[in-house]
């Protein structure tokens, strides 16, 4: 009896939960010379599926700060993070023992400026700067593969100005 009512406690946990929130980093560069935006993309450290970096709140942190303080320890990049999302997905986080619970992942950009050499969890992830095309064809998330391509428009027309007529920047 004692694993029927664990299995009806956690149907229980998986319905009455609010959403759990996250913060990711959607960590990217711009290519002017070719009006080019790349993002940089790791692998889960369990499923090693291709994910942005990204984590739980933390104490005495905003949300923004969280995010880019992900970036760092998951792989190692530093930069500006913006202070506003630029949207956000859902997915299913798998927990011990095979729990699953929905998840909504804010995404703040972050211009990195700074790719370290060693941070926390160097060894444990593979990274890849690609753009952000490939970067959508790569993550399994609807909501992730629609944020980068509507990123990509947003980030060229802001910091390339013609880029959307299709002129080159400096």
């Amino acid at each position: 009896m004692n694993i029927l009512n664990r299995i009806v406690s956690d149907v229980h946990l998986m319905f009455r939960r609010p959403v759990r929130e996250q913060y990711g980093a959607l960590c990217y560069r711009v290519k002017k010379k070719h009006a080019a935006v790349e993002v940089l993309i790791i692998t889960s450290r369990d499923t090693g599926r291709w994910v942005i970096p990204k984590g739980w709140p933390m104490d005495g942190k905003s949300a923004s700060a969280a995010a880019a303080r992900e970036a760092w320890e998951e792989a190692g990049v530093k930069g500006t993070v913006g202070a506003e999302p630029v949207g956000s997905y859902h997915y299913m986080k798998g927990l011990p023992h095979g729990l699953k619970v929905d998840c909504r992942v804010r995404v703040f950009p972050l211009a990195v400026d700074d790719v370290c050499k060693n941070f926390p969890e160097k060894g444990e992830r593979r990274a890849e700067w690609v753009d952000c095309a490939e970067a959508a064809s790569r993550v399994q998330e609807p909501g992730l593969k629609t944020l980068l391509i509507a990123f990509e428009r947003k980030i060229l027309g802001e910091a390339v100005p013609g880029a959307k007529n299709g002129a080159a920047g400096a």
